[in-house]
């Protein structure tokens, strides 16, 4: 039994030592062929790590694009616009004042229209400022009277402007990319197509610079715009009244004002009636008394609906012997 057991041994131990060879055999071989595989895919792998590069630059450059809000203020583009009511005495030279006020500031008047009737004068200015000194600009103009009003707007258009200036610069690199294809071409149909299409892309990249410089204005000067009233001028934001009185006074004015819509109807159309109305009254009058003249229609014996008139029946004759 011992032998047994040792010959059974002998020949597992010889099986696992084969098995083992081969095996290293076989890592060698893939390891080799692995290499050969690595090293050929390596250039067809450099594109697509190219691509991986590219798509982490412009990740990149999103993110870039998305940290703008975190900008300081003073690099954010803010507009700033704003409203006021003041009340002076004197609304010329009020108005003189504010427009020296802001031309000192570096703006310039965008608006003047003035009322001038002595206490009860009004202007209303659109003025534009840096935007720098805006709010400086706003306090000095509510030191010309009694400030009765104020109202103060911003609107943070950072994200469009970045937005922007990367369309537009992906939009320039569109149009010369046109430009150089329309100096390559060589057919008719070619430089046509390509014309058009160069036409079209400067249009969009002009449309893109429009927004641009509007923005830009718009984030450079601020716009204040305020209006001057005398001291007897009407309050033009008076809150609005509730009542019985309010409304009975409402009311009376709508019936007035609808009867003087109807009697203007009627004064309208009261010529018509006199010009065909009354010839047509006329002719129906004639018209009756044609036919109460001519009398009732003659009728038949028996009355309008009796029977019609019958022989008597005949006499039969007599027979013999009677």
């Amino acid at each position: 039994m011992d032998g047994r057991e040792r010959r059974r041994r002998g020949v597992r131990l010889t099986a696992v030592a084969l098995v083992a060879l081969l095996g290293l055999a076989a890592c060698g071989s893939g390891d080799s062929g692995g290499r050969e595989d690595s090293a050929a895919s390596a250039p067809e792998a450099a594109p697509a790590d190219r691509d991986r590069a590219g798509g982490a630059a412009e990740q990149g450059e999103k993110g870039a694009g998305a940290g703008a809000p975190d900008l300081r203020v003073d690099q954010r583009s803010i507009i700033y616009t704003g409203s006021m009511r003041v009340k002076v005495d004197d609304v010329d030279a009020a108005a003189r004042s504010a427009i020296a006020t802001v031309t000192a500031a570096g703006g310039f008047i965008g608006g003047d229209q003035r009322r001038s009737a002595d206490a009860d004068a009004t202007a209303r200015l659109e003025l534009r400022v840096p935007a720098a000194k805006f709010h400086g600009v706003v306090d000095e103009l509510a030191k010309l009277g009694r400030q009765e009003r104020r109202e103060i707007r911003t609107e943070d258009v950072t994200e469009q402007v970045v937005d922007l200036d990367a369309r537009i610069t992906t939009q320039r690199a569109r149009v010369e990319t046109a430009r150089k294809l329309l100096a390559r071409a060589t057919t008719i149909s070619d430089l046509v197509s390509l014309e058009n299409e160069l036409a079209r892309r400067e249009a969009d990249l002009a449309s893109l610079q429009a927004k641009k410089d509007r923005l830009a204005d718009l984030t450079s000067l601020s716009t204040i715009t305020v209006s001057l009233v005398g001291p007897d001028a009407s309050t033009a934001d008076e809150e609005t009244e509730v009542g019985f009185m309010v409304g009975l006074e409402g009311g009376w004015k709508v019936f007035l004002t609808s009867m003087t819509i109807l009697l203007t109807v009627l004064g309208a159309v009261l010529p018509w009636l006199l010009a065909f109305g009354v010839p047509l009254a006329v002719l129906l009058m004639v018209l009756r008394r044609r036919r109460r003249r001519a009398g009732p229609p003659p009728t038949r014996p028996g009355g309008p609906a009796g029977p019609l008139p019958t022989a008597p029946p005949p006499v039969p004759a007599a027979r013999p012997g009677q």
